[in-house]
C-alpha cells in the first residue's frame, strides 16, 4: 500500500458513495482561488461528519477551525431538514470572508455563525454568553493548542456531547515521545488528558486516504 493507492481508493469511495455536489465543489474551488491552504477534510471525511451529526440528532454544533467552510457545510447539512445552528471559529479574517460567501452560496448562511479571532479568546466568550451546551464539537485547528481547545469543548458540553478531533496521528509520529514537532507534542498532551479525564470515553482511529496517513479522535461526554 502507498499514498497513490490510498488516494485511488478514496476517489473510488467518493465516486461510489458521494454524489457530485456543485455547492461543495464550488466551496472547494472558491477556497483554492482565494489561496487558502488545501487542508480541508476529504469528501469521505466530510460525509462522515455529516453522518455523525445526523446519527446524533445534533442541533447545536461547534466547529473550531473554519478554513473555507467545506466541513462546516457538511455539518450544517447534517441538521437538515429540522434545522439547527453551527458556530464556527476562525482566526483568519480572509478565511472567514471566503467561508461566509460559501455559506451564502450553499443557502446555509442563516444556520451558520462565523466567529473571527483566536479560538482561545472566542471560546470563553461563548461560555459567558451561555451558547452551550453543544451537541457535537469538531476540533480542526492548530494542534499545538488541542489540549486547551478540548478543555474548552468540555466546558461547552453536556452529557452525551460528541467531540471529534482531526489530524491526531501525524503520519505516525504521535508515537515519538521525543519529537521536536510542537503539533505532535500537542496531540500527545491531548492523549494524556484523555487518559486521565473521567468525564469522557474516547478512542482514536487511524486513517489513510487522499489526505495521507492520519486519524481522528472520537470522544463522548459521560
Amino acid at each position: 500500500m502507498n499514498p497513490e493507492q490510498w488516494t485511488a481508493v478514496d476517489q473510488y469511495i467518493t465516486d461510489a458513495l458521494i454524489p457530485a455536489d456543485p455547492v461543495l465543489d464550488a466551496a472547494l474551488k472558491a477556497s483554492t482561488d482565494a489561496g487558502l491552504p488545501a487542508i480541508n477534510v476529504s469528501p469521505a471525511q466530510g460525509k462522515f461528519l455529516h453522518l455523525l451529526t445526523r446519527i446524533h440528532g445534533a442541533r447545536r454544533v461547534l466547529e473550531i477551525g473554519t478554513l473555507g467552510g467545506y466541513s462546516t457545510i457538511w455539518l450544517a447539512r447534517g441538521m437538515l431538514p429540522a434545522g439547527g445552528k453551527v458556530v464556527t471559529l476562525e482566526v483568519d479574517p480572509k478565511h472567514g470572508r471566503v467561508a461566509r460567501a460559501n455559506f451564502k452560496h450553499a443557502g446555509l448562511a442563516k444556520m451558520i455563525e462565523v466567529r473571527e479571532g483566536r479560538a482561545l479568546d472566542t471560546l470563553p466568550l461563548l461560555a459567558t454568553e451561555g451558547r452551550g451546551p453543544f451537541d457535537l464539537i469538531f476540533i480542526d485547528a492548530d494542534k499545538v493548542r488541542i489540549p486547551e481547545y478540548f478543555t474548552w469543548a468540555l466546558k461547552l458540553s453536556r452529557r452525551g456531547t460528541v467531540i471529534v478531533v482531526d489530524n491526531v496521528i501525524r503520519k505516525g509520529e504521535v508515537t515519538d515521545a521525543q519529537s521536536s514537532d510542537p503539533s505532535v507534542q500537542g496531540v500527545r498532551q491531548l492523549n494524556e488528558l484523555l487518559a486521565n479525564e473521567t468525564r469522557v470515553t474516547a478512542t482514536t482511529i487511524q486513517t489513510v486516504g487522499s489526505k495521507g496517513y492520519d486519524g481522528f479522535t472520537l470522544a463522548v461526554v459521560n
